[in-house]
This record gives structure tokens, C-alpha cells and sequence, in this order.
């Protein structure tokens, strides 16, 4: 326990893993919000509060409120919903959950390849149904990883060991980012637009954000081609999801496999209609052993920002911020 910790308030805002809402307890003086709304909480413990968890949505004004606020800590290694920038600008950090995923999240996004290549899910229900018996074997899947060309849109921490697990398939693979990662074996593409003409299947790992915001389009898409296959771990925000309902519908791609959206939890209905998608919901991290370890994370940031006054993982925008 840190020195003083009942003297320090942490607000921890909606939904959050119990592992974290746990240790804050544990750690400091809790005060629990179902939503990020000023209103739910007395001027006194708006004064007090020096710390906030949130897993995401926190935005400027929801900042401006705590005039005593220190950190940030985001429960995720993704935080485009937390207004970094103007936390930097007020001198409050914020931290996130790196590297504890990275593994999970790669495991998952393979899988999620596989399946949809395969229509695994398709094929289980098929068995389940008792067609298998009934009609005989599952159809041959029209797809295969064979002799694929794989694109990663976004070669950061998670992109990298997707990248490495696809290497023991004998795929070729290529990626783009804002600029070439040093060191790395894979062919760059200067433009989203290059990679997806270069190769059949996108595995998109980008973060999310106004840079990002529907970058994979219709132009992107029909780059691809119809053996296409779109892959998304990263952002649901990354994809326009009418233009790829009508990819799908249209033969412009051939598949897609998605573990984000733009307004989880809702799915667009064309989406779920569409017969060529393997939808997942948001689970490419959900292990109980990853998410312990997130939260761990997530609070010992709080931890060491209170007893050491430095952070484990800042953000990059607020790397810069020092402990008043």
C-alpha cells in the first residue's frame, strides 16, 4: 500500500474490470461512477479526486471538471477514447495497458483468420445442426491461407507478433504505417492504398482516432479484390461499415473476420446478415488471465504515480508530464 493512501481519492468511472475496482479499494480512497457524469458526484468529491480509471471515455470536459486530477490510468492498451492531448495540455497523465495483450490479442486475430478463411463457425454449425449426417460432409471452404499475401495495417506491438505467427505459414507479408518500422524482414507501403493492391488479405491493427477514422473504405476494399479478405482486431472506427457490408454483398471482397465496430456493442445489421463474416464480440483480449493482468497494470500505474510520482506506461502524448 502506498504511503498515505486513504488520503488519496481515485474515481473510477463505468465499467471496469472487478480486479481493478478491487485494488483500488484496496489502495486508496474509491469512489465508483456508473458513467462519466459530473452530476453523480458532490463538489467535495470532485475537489478530492486525484486520480481516474476509466476503460475509456473520458473527454475534455469530464478532465476539466477535477481541478486536483493527476492521472488518467485507461483500462486497454487502446485509448483514442480518452482526450490525451488536452490531458497533456493540463499537465494530467495518462496510461495504458501495453505488452500484458500483445500476445492474447495476436493468438486471437491468427484465429480469427483461420476461421473466417475456413468458416469455422459455419462448419461447427453444420455438425451441430445434424447435417453432417443428414446431408453429409461440410461443403470444401472456396478459401484457403495458402498461398496468401497478408497485409497488417498497423505493425505496432500486437502487429509484430501477428506478423511472426504468420511467418511458420509460408504467407508473404507486408504492412503499413505512418513510417517503416527499423529491423523488420516485411515490405513497407508508404499508403494504405499500395498495401491493399499488393496483396488479398488486410489484417487491420491500427489504433483508432481522426487519422484512422474509416481509412479502410471502399477504395481500400475494392483494392483488395474478390479473393479479398478483411481481417480486424484493432478499431472498429478504422472501417466504414456500410462500404464493407457492401463489399461483401457485391463480391467486391470475399470475406471479413471482425472483432470490433464502430458502435459496440451494436453491429450494423447488414454486417450480421452478410453470410461471408465470422463477428466476434470485442473478445480478443478476454482471457481471465490477460484481463487480470490489464488491470494489474491499469492500477499499478495509480501506484507507482502515488509513491514513486512516475508512471509505468505513459501515453505518448503525456511522456512529457511530471508529478506536481
Amino acid at each position: 500500500m502506498i504511503p498515505s493512501a486513504g488520503a488519496v481519492t481515485v474515481l473510477v468511472s463505468g465499467n471496469v474490470h472487478d480486479h481493478v475496482v478491487k485494488r483500488i479499494g484496496d489502495e486508496f480512497r474509491l469512489i465508483h461512477i456508473d458513467r462519466p457524469d459530473p452530476s453523480l458526484l458532490s463538489p467535495q468529491d470532485i475537489a478530492r479526486v486525484r486520480g481516474l480509471s476509466a476503460f475509456g471515455g473520458i473527454d475534455a470536459n469530464f478532465i476539466d471538471v477535477f481541478p486536483n486530477l493527476e492521472i488518467i490510468a485507461n483500462f486497454g492498451v487502446g485509448y483514442d477514447s480518452v482526450d490525451a492531448a488536452h490531458a497533456a495540455a493540463k499537465g494530467v497523465m495518462v496510461t495504458n495497458t501495453p505488452d500484458v495483450l500483445t500476445e492474447e490479442v495476436a493468438d486471437l486475430t491468427v484465429g480469427l483468420l483461420l476461421a473466417t478463411l475456413r468458416e469455422v463457425p459455419k462448419a461447427e454449425a453444420w455438425l451441430r445442426q445434424g447435417k453432417w449426417v443428414e446431408e453429409g460432409g461440410y461443403r470444401l471452404s472456396p478459401l484457403s491461407l495458402r498461398g496468401r499475401h497478408i497485409g497488417i495495417f498497423g505493425l505496432g506491438r500486437i502487429g509484430l507478433a501477428v506478423a511472426r505467427r504468420l511467418e511458420s505459414f509460408g504467407v508473404s507479408i507486408a504492412y503499413h504505417n505512418r513510417r517503416p518500422v527499423e529491423g523488420v524482414p516485411y515490405a513497407y507501403f508508404a499508403t494504405l492504398k499500395g498495401l491493399a493492391e499488393a496483396v488479398d488479405t488486410l489484417v487491420s491493427i491500427a489504433p483508432g482516432g481522426a487519422a484512422t477514422e474509416k481509412a479502410i473504405n471502399a477504395d481500400i476494399l475494392k483494392a483488395l479484390g474478390p479473393r479479398g479478405v478483411l481481417i480486424n482486431t484493432g478499431r472498429g472506427s478504422t472501417v466504414d461499415e456500410d462500404a464493407l457490408a457492401a463489399a461483401l454483398s457485391g463480391g467486391a471482397i470475399a470475406a471479413a473476420g471482425l472483432d470490433v465496430f464502430a458502435d459496440e456493442p451494436n453491429v450494423p445489421q447488414a454486417l450480421l446478415d452478410a453470410p461471408n463474416t465470422v463477428l466476434l464480440p470485442h473478445i480478443a483480449s478476454a482471457s481471465a488471465l490477460t484481463r487480470t493482468a490489464m488491470a494489474d497494470l491499469c492500477v499499478d500505474n495509480l501506484v507507482s504515480w502515488f509513491a514513486e510520482r512516475k508512471p509505468l506506461t505513459p501515453v505518448p502524448e503525456t511522456a512529457h508530464v511530471k508529478a506536481k
